[in-house]
């Protein structure tokens, strides 16, 4: 399916974060997985490390990102590349919403930090 409505996306919630899954194995893709993360004002990040790359497109308001030893702040209009393998958290510490768009490959999965359950998130398959 080339073209794929906000009414078409598939919806998961996961730790205070909606993913609408638009590119995915279920709506035809076969490499890229691509999805809109939707963060809940004051939504605290849950640290993971996935075995794929992620892009991150911030759509609107700003994210606390932690990227292994690195932390900064990401605003509409900034990009945040997660190299494969790092260990990554995404906060809302605002009392606005925030959105991002995301890329990753299909297949990618990842293992929470706390607890250490290992997930093949379904957004992303």
């Amino acid at each position: 399916m080339a073209h794929l409505t906000d009414e078409e996306a598939r919806v998961f919630q996961m730790h205070g974060v909606t993913f609408n899954s638009f590119a995915a194995g279920a709506s035809g893709a076969r490499t890229l997985a691509a999805w809109r993360a939707d963060f809940s004002p004051d939504t605290p990040g849950q640290a993971h490390t996935m075995t794929e790359e992620e892009v991150l497109y911030v759509l609107g308001g700003a994210l606390d990102v932690e990227i292994d030893d690195e932390s900064f702040t990401a605003r509409a209009g900034d990009c945040v590349l997660v190299p494969k393998g790092a260990v990554l958290r995404v906060t809302n510490a605002t009392p606005e919403p925030a959105s991002a768009w995301v890329t990753s490959l299909i297949g990618m999965k990842a293992a929470m930090h706390a607890g250490g359950d290992q997930i093949a998130p379904p957004w992303a398959q």
